[in-house]
């Protein structure tokens, strides 16, 4: 049973956190690791995940960019994007999205919450980690996005084909599935 959703900020942060964990675990051998990512290595899948607090940075005027942001400083540079977002009046800004439609920057930061908790689970599957993902996490961005956004992410390109799942699958799995990877 689901609680009341979380706001953008924290499916963002706890994502983001969590994707920060994942990237501090890979060894420098697997940089050029293959990911269910078919077009990025570990390394490319890495700058794409960075490259989402980069895109947050932006929608509220920072300068940052993703090739700025090194394994080490990714951390960082997703506290500093939180940090960002909860200022007053930050949520209500407009940005583009990916996917070519104007948003604001709390619908742009629950999408990279999204983003980064499905981009976890490609790098945990590429070095081996841990795939579980944050099961709050997973049932907030469910209940959020599916199944229009990754419709709109594959008319954009963005988003592989759906992989079918059984009726009963598990929210992980699901969302996995919808977002084009077999889980």
């Amino acid at each position: 049973m689901m609680g009341e959703p979380m706001d953008p900020v924290s499916m963002f942060e706890r994502a983001a956190t969590n994707a920060a964990s994942m990237v501090e675990q890979v060894r420098p051998e697997q940089r050029s690791a293959p990911t269910p990512c078919d077009q990025w290595d570990v390394d490319a899948l890495i700058v794409h995940m960075a490259g989402g607090t980069a895109y947050l940075g932006a929608a509220l005027g920072l300068a940052t960019e993703p090739a700025d942001i090194e394994i080490t400083m990714y951390g960082d540079a997703v506290t500093g994007c939180v940090a960002a977002l909860r200022i007053p009046g930050a949520l209500e800004r407009r940005c583009m999205s990916p996917a070519g439609f104007e948003w604001s920057v709390a619908e742009a930061t629950a999408g990279t919450a999204m983003d980064q908790l499905v981009h976890t689970w490609d790098l945990a599957v590429a070095i081996g980690g841990d795939r579980h993902l944050d099961p709050e996490l997973v049932d907030s961005v469910v209940a959020m996005f599916l199944p229009q956004m990754p419709e709109i992410g594959r008319t954009a390109g963005l988003v592989g084909p759906e992989v079918l799942v059984s009726h009963d699958a598990s929210p992980q799995d699901r969302l996995l599935a919808a977002m084009g990877r077999q889980p």
